[in-house]
């Protein structure tokens, strides 16, 4: 069997980037430079589904320029096999230190193309075992193909993450772009009334619209917008004449969140929950602090503290402000994702329920 047409690393790096775009989990890992070396060695070698060749982190860091730039089939040959042998001296500089072989398998590998079928692993090898046991899977070294280029490129990394990303993942890929995108005429939303308003285009923007039209749908019986803004304080929506009626004063200056919900329930007082949310594209979440701030504007309207909720809405929980935030999170509030809707984390205080087991979750 012949060994496949590669492309050199450089390309295969500008196509990793288009075939797992924003959103895709463990993307960083797939797209990086190491992420390019390790699918041109595994080109290069032939360590592709069906082809029972396998390569190993170790090939990986061992090549070099030059053997790169060597395409006959002989050499790709022989470099598959002295690259393996614990003697194997490279000639130039090799593309990673031999240190870096766990970061090419952990990472790279295993959290990233594995997680997104990408690369398979041979049955059978111990974990203990020194044999190479990682290859492309085959519609993904397709997408590397010489003669695959421009739109015929883009249409088929589209069709290749249809059937191997996640539905979440793809969901996520869908937002990301969505948050990404500038237009002139922004980002509409429409309200549980049927009424509509329109945000400038943007993340912030593309997470408001799913906590109104997703997350109040979801989780809240009878919602209703009490408030929303944007960057800049730009007051996007108000409804004085609700707010009166709940004795809450959302005036600007006031430095409330980004969205106020309620749930009117049954319309009964008992049933009404207040919720302040605020959107984090990439900072200013629930704190301690914050919480304390925006309940004292609640329990002043006379809401008891017990039917008041707060949410720090992002857009994925792979994000980076998700990451950068996470340990900011106030206690007795929540954590929701756009990407995943029908999800909610609780960050439980442990007061009003003592938490004795897991089970209890389950």
């Amino acid at each position: 069997m012949n060994l496949p047409a590669y492309i050199d690393r450089a390309s295969i790096h500008q196509r990793l980037q288009i075939i797992f775009p924003e959103g895709v989990p463990q993307r960083n890992y797939c797209v990086r430079e190491a992420a390019a070396s390790t699918v041109f060695t595994m080109l290069y070698i032939g360590a592709i589904e069906g082809t029972d060749i396998w390569a190993g982190p170790k090939q990986v860091v061992r090549m070099t320029d030059g053997q790169a730039a060597l395409q006959l089939e002989t050499k790709r040959r022989a470099y598959a096999v002295a690259s393996m042998k614990p003697g194997f001296n490279p000639k130039g500089k090799t593309w990673y230190l031999e240190n870096s072989r766990e970061q090419i398998r952990d990472e790279t590998i295993r959290q990233g193309f594995i997680t997104n079928n990408a690369v398979v692993e041979r049955p059978g090898v111990t974990t203990t075992s020194s044999k190479p046991r990682y290859a492309l899977r085959a519609d993904f070294a397709a997408l590397f193909d010489p003669a695959v280029s421009g739109d015929s490129f883009e249409k088929a990394a589209e069709t290749w993450r249809g059937k191997n990303l996640s539905a979440t993942a793809l969901a996520r890929t869908v937002l990301m772009r969505r948050g990404a995108v500038t237009t002139g005429e922004g980002v509409l939303i429409t309200f549980p009334n049927g009424e509509t308003r329109r945000m400038t285009a943007g993340p912030s923007s593309v997470i408001s619209k799913a906590v109104i039209e997703e997350f109040a749908r979801q989780y809240l019986k009878n919602p209703a917008v009490l408030w929303i803004s944007e960057s800049g304080a730009k007051v996007v929506a108000r409804d004085d004449e609700l707010a009166t009626q709940l004795k809450l004063k959302i005036s600007a200056d006031r430095n409330l969140p980004d969205i106020i919900l309620v749930d009117l329930g049954d319309g009964k007082n008992g049933g009404m929950v207040l919720v302040f949310v605020e959107v984090v594209a990439t900072d200013g979440p629930v704190t301690a602090q914050r919480q304390e701030a925006l309940l004292k504007i609640a329990t002043e309207a006379g809401f008891p503290a017990k039917r008041v909720a707060f949410v720090t809405a992002y857009l994925d929980r792979s994000h980076a402000a998700f990451k950068k935030t996470i340990s900011e999170l106030a206690w007795r509030s929540f954590a929701w994702f756009a990407a995943e809707p029908e999800h909610l984390l609780v960050l439980h205080d442990g007061k009003e329920t003592a938490v004795k087991s897991l089970a209890q979750w389950l």
